[in-house]
């Protein structure tokens, strides 16, 4: 271990890059299985994306932009798709477990990667809770239609809203994603992809049933409040694209990472967009966006108008379930992949990066993942964990595109399994449009996000500097 007398200035600590040769190294006692096939790492993508982003926010979402959400939908799908191939370039170069963070701390030095960790594990951790919130929404609308009763709202709902106390829902659902994530990476990846067909074929049938009962009427005033609310409405929903960065945390448990990851990552973003603006048409094109406001389980109730009878929406409220499932077990996989990277690499205690001999997965760091996101989903509301979610993706987001352009000047002679077209417009754009986004969020999302950067700031010097395995080679 160095002595302080031969460590180097406080500065060149902080900016010191992992060699990008190491990137896809891991240490004997610390390995991960390559398990997961290009069909079930893009079923992995489509199932982090498409859950509460459609199946819940458009009750939020609709009120801020009317029917112009449409245009919200396709303005934080680009965003997500310049991303993307920014995202596709990176995990070809650097196939490393960790995603953004690991791309990071090969572009732009230690403390920035640090922080995108920390992004990360507000982006997964919050984003989990959000998602599982929307989950007793439509669990309730099941069990009216089954047997016309709904949960007591003291126990269906977060506090503060409806009458809730403890969302009792949400807790359970986060404790049986986390069992089956213990049980191992590619039982989870071949039960995610059932979930993610059943879900892409109820969303069909939504479009479809809703396409009866369209009326282009229904689109006018398009924009009554204008393009800030367009715009402030796309900066809440974009949330529901983690699904980006999902795929590429999977990258130590991949058949062939390198053309693996980009193709996961452009074929699950051109399902979920499309899927995305044909059910966000289809829903405002079927009633007055003013009848969006305070909806929950807003699909089911649209079916119901249409149809008279209780059965499309109970295999809505069936699909809604399973998809909110399967985007709760992707996400919390990505926020224990994100701590095991992390802590791999010193950054956090040792203990989250053991990895089970038998089941080859992080158990423990599983178990505190899964209780921390449990509380947060059964007390917290919606829109508060969205814009923060929101907030965590858009600054990683934006970083991983400009580590494209950083990564390009200082190493032009790394093979590249995928390379962004038009350089350096495509990632120069990405940027901008997240910074667009990041301003449409709400003034107390900046504060809680300063507030989760000052604490992580605390950590790295307090911590984290001293145990990086490149302080300690």
């Amino acid at each position: 271990m160095q002595t302080s007398k031969t460590r180097p200035p406080l500065l060149t600590r902080m900016l010191r890059t992992r060699p990008v040769s190491q990137s896809d190294d891991s240490e004997s006692s610390h390995t991960l299985h390559r398990t997961i096939s290009l069909f079930q790492l893009t079923m992995l993508g489509v199932g982090a994306t498409i859950g509460t982003g459609i199946f819940v926010i458009l009750g939020d979402a609709v009120p801020k932009a009317g029917p112009g959400v449409v245009l919200s939908f396709i303005i934080a799908g680009i965003t997500a798709g310049l991303t993307a191939l920014c995202y596709a370039e990176l995990a070809s170069t650097i196939p490393a477990s960790g995603s953004s963070y690991s791309y990071t701390y090969a572009t732009m030095g230690e403390m920035v990667a640090y922080l995108v960790g920390w992004c990360l594990l507000l982006e997964y951790g919050i984003s989990a809770s959000a998602i599982a919130v929307g989950w007793g929404q439509y669990l309730n609308e099941l069990a009216f239609d089954l047997i016309g009763k709904r949960m007591p709202d003291a126990i269906a709902n977060p506090p503060g809203v409806h009458g809730g106390v403890f969302n009792l829902p949400a807790v359970i659902l986060v404790l049986m994603c986390c069992a089956l994530l213990i049980r191992g990476a590619q039982e989870s990846a071949r039960a995610n992809a059932i979930m993610v067909v059943v879900k892409i074929a109820v969303l069909i049938m939504f479009i479809l049933i809703g396409m009866t009962a369209f009326h282009s009427s229904n689109l006018h005033p398009f924009m009554p409040m204008g393009i800030s609310g367009v715009g402030a409405a796309a900066s809440s929903i974009f949330f529901s694209y983690i699904g980006i960065d999902a795929i590429s945390t999977a990258s130590e448990e991949v058949h062939n990472p390198k053309r693996t990851i980009p193709l996961a990552i452009l074929i699950s973003l051109a399902i979920v967009t499309t899927l995305y603006v044909l059910v966000a048409l289809i829903g405002v094109g079927t009633q007055p966006y003013t009848e969006f406001s305070g909806n929950e389980a807003g699909l089911v109730q649209i079916l119901r108008k249409i149809t008279g009878a209780s059965w499309p929406g109970i295999i809505l409220s069936m699909g809604a379930i399973i998809s909110i499932f399967s985007i709760t077990l992707v996400v919390l996989y990505g926020q224990t992949r994100i701590l095991y990277a992390m802590a791999r690499d010193g950054m956090l205690p040792s203990f989250f990066a053991r990895v089970n001999p038998k089941t080859h997965t992080p158990v423990q760091n599983t178990i505190v993942v899964g209780v921390l996101v449990a509380i947060a989903a059964a007390l917290v509301p919606l829109d508060v964990l969205a814009d923060l979610t929101s907030m965590g993706t858009l600054v990683a987001f934006g970083i991983v595109s400009t580590g494209v352009i950083i990564l390009r000047r200082t190493r032009p002679d790394l093979v590249r399994g995928f390379r962004v077209p038009l350089f350096p417009l495509i990632p120069v754009l990405s940027v901008l449009f997240c910074l667009y986004l990041i301003a449409g969020l709400p003034h107390e999302t900046f504060y809680l996000f300063g507030a989760w950067l000052s604490v992580a700031l605390v950590f790295y010097f307090s911590y984290s500097m001293r145990h990086s395995k490149l302080e300690n080679p």
